[in-house]
């Protein structure tokens, strides 16, 4: 009996047990299939001579061993339940926190409103849009002592209007951003 032959016959003796058996662990006739089809590719990359003589405990071992590794794979991807996505905690700011932030970021530009066209500008472009000193030189055309200055002027007249307000300076270049 040749090669083909053999893993043939063993596929007809064993297919029926082995899917059966890796059902009961795996808990899935589909799963099951699976494994089984599996166990015969190693079969067929295995040589007769070294499992001939032991090729039904050789087939459950495989069997086993495979389904087991799906079992544990699936228990590291188990969905969560109800009850534990509502345990875990979020990373995500509290509605309160939104609400404080949103209420904080209103009265920054409220103030910013305030201030010299200038000023908002050079501090809408550093804070808004992340640019530094010299890329703001470049886009207003003013030396980046004058930009330095005029957004030093604007920080400090924003943290008085802010602190009379509501006390909110201490994150304002936080909250312009």
């Amino acid at each position: 009996m040749g090669q083909t032959e053999w893993v043939r016959a063993a596929v007809e003796q064993y297919a029926g047990p082995l899917t059966r058996y890796a059902a009961t662990i795996l808990g899935s006739s589909d799963q099951a299939q699976d494994v089984v089809q599996d166990t015969f590719i190693r079969l067929c990359a295995e040589e007769r001579a070294r499992v001939e003589d032991r090729l039904a405990e050789w087939l459950f071992t495989v069997c086993r061993n495979r389904a087991l590794d799906l079992v544990r794979k699936e228990g590291r991807m188990r969905p969560w339940n109800d009850e534990e996505m509502a345990n875990q905690p979020s990373n995500e700011p509290s509605p309160a926190a939104l609400a404080e932030r949103h209420e904080t970021t209103e009265a920054a530009l409220d103030a910013l409103a305030t201030l010299p066209r200038n000023q908002q500008e050079v501090v809408r472009l550093k804070f808004q849009n992340g640019l530094s000193y010299e890329e703001i030189s470049h886009v207003t055309h003013l030396t980046v002592g004058n930009v330095g200055f005029l957004i030093h002027t604007a920080l400090k007249a924003l943290r008085k209007q802010l602190e009379r307000q509501n006390g909110f300076a201490p994150t304002l270049e936080r909250r312009l951003s």
